[in-house]
């Protein structure tokens, strides 16, 4: 299949490795081009390198709670590609720990960037996509279903689900589509973190495959595949939703 992103260009937050990155290697893999941020800069260079360098793909340091940073972005897509077509909202996990015990300094530090940099990072972009575009917020399984262990993400989550669900109606008029996209339990850092805090990463790992239809974990690249979809005008008619892509772990309809 085409998907017609052959010269679009796409900004990528949380992506000098993990989901981010595996997304910006299925867009660039079909003929997209990419400006990638992450906080480490010697990481999110080797990532743009590995991409195919500045024909391809440009890197930018920077943190997702910088106020600034969206337009610093969208700036950077226009200067060195020429356009914009759309996003890929990626923050990091939260701490771990229930919604009872985490501080009230993880939890403002957790909104200040998952939550208020996702929402300002995907009203900017969306205000200079003029001619129609998309939009994906990389949430969780949390935002459906409670994760024993990550009280702050599924405080937040679900949140940011219902603006995707807001922003869908608002910009939806001017053809741009926002998608909130919920990985489960891909093999990432995270997941991996996730596994360790357990005390036997082993047995987490197989107990977490035990309960996925598919039985085992989801490689990053499949997660990549689909939002890179999600973000292409093959998926024109696709918006204001919440796509698991997580094996069939959820079981709700």
């Amino acid at each position: 299949m085409d998907l017609g992103l052959t010269n679009r260009v796409y900004v990528l937050t949380g992506a000098s490795r993990g989901l981010g990155y595996a997304t910006a290697e299925a867009l660039v893999s079909s003929g997209a081009r990419v400006v990638l941020t992450a906080r480490d800069a010697v990481a999110v260079t080797a990532a743009a390198d590995r991409l195919g360098g500045p024909a391809h793909a440009v890197g930018v340091a920077a943190d997702l709670s910088d106020p600034g940073l969206p337009e610093r972005l969208t700036a950077t897509a226009h200067d060195t590609f020429g356009r914009l077509d759309g996003a890929l909202v990626s923050v990091g996990g939260p701490p771990l720990g229930s919604a009872a015990t985490v501080t009230d300094e993880q939890w403002r530090s957790s909104f200040e960037t998952i939550f208020l940099g996702t929402v300002r990072m995907a009203r900017t972009v969306a205000a200079t996509l003029t001619d129609g575009g998309a939009i994906g917020l990389v949430l969780s399984a949390s935002a459906r279903e409670p994760l024993v262990g990550l009280g702050i993400s599924n405080g937040l989550r679900p949140g940011l689900a219902g603006v995707a669900k807001d922003m869908a109606a608002e910009y939806g008029p001017r053809g741009v589509r926002v998608v909130g996209l919920l990985p489960g339990r891909i093999l990432t850092d995270r997941n991996a973190q996730l596994f360790a805090a357990s005390g036997d990463p082993e047995q987490a790992r197989a107990a977490a495959e035990a309960e996925i239809p598919l039985r085992r974990l989801g490689a990053p690249a499949e997660f990549g595949r689909v939002a890179a979809f999600v973000l292409s005008p093959a998926a024109s008619y696709l918006t204001g939703i919440t796509l698991p892509v997580d094996g069939g772990a959820l079981r709700g309809l």
